[in-house]
């Protein structure tokens, strides 16, 4: 091993620690995508509600449901309460009909979620708006047994409400209101309902985000999750669904896993730079020089050229103006494919229809090639002159 090589490896070692101590000492930046997952300690992870759950659930189990909800409903002795909670969920219509049963059965379902396909229950969301800058929105339980106690958050929401509810079946549990910077309300509507189907119930909020960590710790804001939770049977199992959560926690690739592990995504790199290395410091060793081989030139037009001035040095204009009137009639029967036995009216029209140039020039060239070949001597004006008329003629044609 040469000197050379030595100090590559070294840079090579060095490069890598460098780069292994800037990842290590460099500030993580905070995650804000809204993932749901329990195992999430983000912002907007669930971790703070799923660790908490069995305080609030004291005399309940509670269980992760990580199929989807048409599967596992399969088992019709299933029983408890189905909590769900998410940014935006779309059961199929074969699987909101098996919650349906589950439901009806005496079962309720916990649906936090901004979005969701709800019509079968005569349900009607929207979003409250208003033309103020500094809007401030705030939520409440309607229960008198809350002090109409208002919980605030401070980070962009969505302010979904129920537009249309079925009064019949239906009972509202809390609202969101929207303030103007003078604290005075500008428009409510009801966020939170009750609604009972069969022998079970819904409870359908539609504010998920106030279940995640970030908002869970905010001020006192775990005092309306509890409260939002009073509701639910207490002595029914918690079936917790892991399933329709926008971040999902699951490997999606072996290489995905590798890069989201610290020590492997290091060792990656480590194993990736040091091939590279390899490729290059083996490929300059053994690879042998190949020798450039000069492809063998064209002559014809060298040849032709020195040919052509050794007759102009020469002064024979009557042999270059025989040649320049060969090679136009060879370009004629060549190029146009018109044959130059015969030159008359005829073949002049021929030809010019084949060119794009008129009748005229067609016979004004030949006349002047005619002309040319009658003289015994060429003068050097006269060989202009000709090449000038053949050269514009056949530049039509392009």
């Amino acid at each position: 091993m040469n000197k050379k090589v030595k100090i590559y490896i070294v840079l090579f070692i060095a490069i890598v620690g460098l780069l292994m101590y800037a990842d290590a000492t460099k500030v993580k930046p905070i995650s804000w995508f809204p993932s749901y997952v329990a195992k999430h300690k983000m912002p907007y992870g669930t971790y703070i509600l799923r660790k908490e759950l069995p305080s609030f659930f004291p005399n309940s189990t509670i269980k992760d449901i990580n199929t989807a909800p048409y599967v596992f409903l399969q088992d019709s002795t299933v029983s408890g309460t189905y909590f769900f909670l998410d940014g935006a969920i779309n059961f199929g219509e074969d699987e909101f009909n098996e919650l349906l049963k589950f439901v009806e059965r005496g079962n309720d379902v916990f649906l936090s979620t901004s979005g969701s396909q709800i019509d079968t229950l005569g349900l009607k969301t929207s979003s409250l708006s208003t033309l103020e800058l500094n809007e401030k929105h705030y939520v409440s339980l309607l229960n008198p047994a809350f002090s109409d106690k208002k919980y605030s958050f401070d980070k962009p929401m969505p302010r979904i409400y129920f537009e249309e509810i079925d009064t019949m079946n239906t009972t509202a549990l809390g609202k969101i209101t929207m303030f103007d910077k003078d604290s005075i309300a500008l428009k409510s509507g009801v966020n939170f309902i009750k609604h009972k189907f069969g022998k079970g119930n819904f409870y359908i909020n539609t504010f998920p985000l106030a279940f995640t960590n970030y908002n869970i710790l905010h001020q006192k804001n775990d005092v309306y999750v509890a409260s939002v939770l009073s509701y639910l049977d207490s002595e029914k199992p918690i079936l917790w669904d892991a399933y329709y959560k926008k971040g999902k926690d699951k490997i999606t690739s072996p290489l995905n896993y590798i890069l989201n592990s610290k020590s492997l995504k290091w060792a990656y790199y480590i194993a990736l730079i040091g091939v590279l290395f390899f490729v290059f410091f083996k490929g300059k060793r053994e690879q042998r020089n190949i020798p450039i081989i000069t492809p063998l030139k064209n002559q014809t037009l060298a040849f032709t050229r020195t040919i052509s001035n050794m007759y102009y040095e020469k002064s024979q204009h009557q042999k270059i103006a025989n040649q320049k009137i060969n090679y136009f009639l060879v370009w004629v029967r060549s190029k146009m494919n018109i044959p130059t036995d015969v030159l008359n009216q005829s073949f002049y029209k021929h030809l010019a229809s084949r060119s794009n140039n008129t009748d005229e020039d067609t016979e004004k060239v030949f006349k002047k090639i005619a002309q040319v070949q009658q003289l015994n001597t060429v003068s050097k004006e006269q060989l202009i002159a000709l090449n000038s008329l053949i050269e514009t003629y056949k530049s039509k044609t392009q």
